[in-house]
């Protein structure tokens, strides 16, 4: 049994006599709205990459560097003394590497890459204390005594070779730019596709300039895949500044940034994007939406507990020092062990347990006043209730398909890549098994093509176990043959499984609408094939990554079409003229797969 098995049950009522007594307004930790305050409590790693999950993260990059962000700061002499912060192998033989930190985290580098198909073990000490020599309250023993964090994860097969992006920015890059009736208190903002190494995050990295080439003084944070620059000052009203994230910046494997400016991928670049500053101020946030809603009940035991906030929010102010989840009692029960992560585009913050929830059990979220806007602004009460409470079913809900090693891949057929269009991108790594007809370049490829080589063979062989899993899910939803999704669902299409046992369409726009719930999954099984001509899109916190569209054939992605989801096909996949997939097209599960690519962009969901 995993060591993180037995955590939540061992802290129960440890902390609840503690948090009423220290309720009571002691000084420290920010109080929830409308409440007093609570004194300050251990520091606690709030999130890892590898991420701590059970069963273990598989899959990881050979090439990768291993972080544990906390959710305050730390002292560094702590975190980088030797032994405080390790990584071991089998039979617990020592990993070289070497341990930095930055932006609350702290990144141990491997001197060398690390074997493949590998369960490692990363371990960071209770002798790591946070600038006011508070040690750290682990996973390994009772909440809030001095323990050690530690989890596991396994390798892949094969590095990470794909240069990171940037997904969205704030204040929002338009083209040509710039973007107008920018707020003067608001902070700038980035955030990438993949986990970046935060010490390349830094002033030298990211800056902004306005008016002109005049360097704007600020001071630089990153977590949660996003970068952020705070001016030391108001922005000047009416100016037009320039950010710009350079080439420096780079993921945990060392690839540097794929940006916006000459040359094009699969080159580095940097990515520049302009504002203009109008005269009013960020006003301050409030929670639009939770996932559960509150006094929702019959919650899924392996559920994630969302909060959409009304704007961009400062990804450092989200952790589990600021978000957390508790049995209801009274008195509040012990604090549930968890990561919190922030997506920028949705501006939803997830709390991710981690272990299952007790059955037919109350719960109390909260999310303190020390989540904060890019401004600064502290969260304030709105229509939701914060606090909010819900109730637990006794099941499960269905997770993600389970991709294996084919997660990394745009694309993966099984007898041809075929491609037309010379602006074709893959963002993402490219399989084929069997065969060598390939009509991609590797311009064409942000990533590694693999043919007929260990890597692939692996992949397909995942591939069959994913499309597998998928059909032999229960049947849910019945749509009849040849239906339109688009037309059955025209205000959004809710999570869950759909089944087919004909054909399937989107012939009008469809949206996938997840409530709220940042890890909502949608599995689309097909009996023959799949055919869109209208755009596919996402509402409240739906994610590609969590899309499955599994037809026992076919795919056709119409042209010039926005398209979200992995394509887990039996045999052939077409995407017609300009058609963009964010997602992956796994193509030839059960037969001879080709796929036939025309000037498209395929962007691997980030992870």
């Amino acid at each position: 049994m995993n060591k993180l098995d037995n955590y939540p049950r061992i802290l129960v009522r440890s902390i609840a006599t503690l948090l009423v007594v220290l309720a009571a307004g002691c000084r420290g930790r920010d109080p929830i709205l409308g409440g007093g305050g609570i004194a300050t409590l251990p520091p606690q790693v709030t999130l890892t990459v590898p991420a701590t999950t059970i069963p273990a993260t598989t899959g990881v990059a050979i090439n990768t560097a291993i972080t544990a962000a906390f959710t305050t700061d730390m002292a560094q002499a702590t975190v980088i003394a030797p032994g405080n912060f390790t990584v071991t192998g089998p039979g617990g033989t020592a990993v070289a590497g070497a341990v930095t930190y930055a932006s609350r985290t702290a990144i141990f580098t491997p001197t060398a890459v690390l074997a493949a198909s590998i369960t490692y073990t990363a371990t960071i000490s209770a002798a790591v204390t946070d600038v006011s020599g508070n040690a750290l309250s682990g996973n390994q023993g009772v909440f809030p005594a001095a323990s050690n964090y530690q989890w596991e994860f396994t390798t892949g097969l094969a590095p990470d070779t794909t240069r990171p992006r940037v997904t969205v920015t704030v204040p929002v890059t338009t083209t040509p730019g710039p973007t107008t009736g920018v707020a003067l208190n608001s902070a700038v903002s980035a955030a990438f596709t993949e986990d970046m190494a935060p010490l390349t995050i830094t002033a030298a990295s990211f800056t902004l300039k306005g008016p002109g080439t005049t360097a704007v003084s600020g001071a630089v944070t990153y977590a949660s895949r996003i970068a952020v620059f705070t001016p030391t000052a108001a922005l000047v009203a009416n100016t037009t500044y320039i950010g710009t994230i350079t080439t420096a910046a780079t993921d945990l494997a060392g690839n540097q940034l794929a940006g916006n400016q000459p040359p094009a991928l699969p080159a580095a670049s940097n990515y520049e994007w302009t504002f203009t500053t109008a005269t009013g101020v960020v006003t301050p946030p409030t929670i639009t939406l939770t996932n559960p809603a509150n006094v929702a009940s019959g919650v899924a035991l392996n559920a994630t507990v969302n909060a959409t906030f009304s704007e961009a929010m400062d990804p450092l102010t989200l952790s589990t020092a600021t978000f957390t989840v508790q049995p209801t009692g009274p008195p509040l029960g012990a604090l549930v062990l968890g990561a919190v992560t922030y997506d920028a585009l949705t501006h939803i913050a997830t709390f991710t347990p981690t272990s299952a929830l007790t059955a037919s059990t109350k719960y109390t979220a909260t999310i303190t006043i020390g989540a904060k806007d890019l401004a600064g602004d502290a969260l304030i009460a709105g229509l939701i209730p914060n606090p909010w409470t819900f109730t637990t079913g006794t099941g499960l809900a269905p997770g993600t398909v389970p991709l294996g090693s084919a997660s990394t891949f745009g694309i993966m057929a099984t007898a041809a890549i075929t491609n037309t269009g010379a602006a074709t991108i893959i963002n993402g790594d490219v399989s084929l098994e069997p065969g060598t007809s390939n009509g991609l370049l590797p311009v064409q490829v942000n990533g590694t093509i693999h043919i007929n080589d260990t890597v692939s063979h692996q992949a397909r062989a995942d591939l069959l176990l994913a499309y597998n899993f998928a059909k032999a899910l229960p049947p849910g939803v019945t749509i009849s043959g040849g239906a339109d999704l688009g037309a059955l669902y025209l205000t959004g299409i809710p999570p869950g499984t759909y089944t087919s046992g004909s054909t399937m369409l989107v012939s009008t726009p469809l949206i996938l609408d997840a409530g709220g719930n940042a890890n909502a999954v949608w599995v689309f099984q097909i009996g023959s094939s799949l055919t869109t001509t209208a755009n596919v899109s996402l509402a409240h916190g739906a994610q590609a990554k969590n899309v499955f569209w599994v037809p026992t054939l076919d795919a056709t992605v119409g042209v010039g079409s926005t398209f979200y989801g992995t394509i887990v096909a039996g045999r052939d996949t077409t995407a017609k003229t300009g058609a963009v997939i964010n997602g992956r097209i796994l193509t030839g599960a059960t037969l001879s797969g080709t796929i036939a690519l025309d000037t498209n962009t395929v962007n691997v969901p980030a992870p």
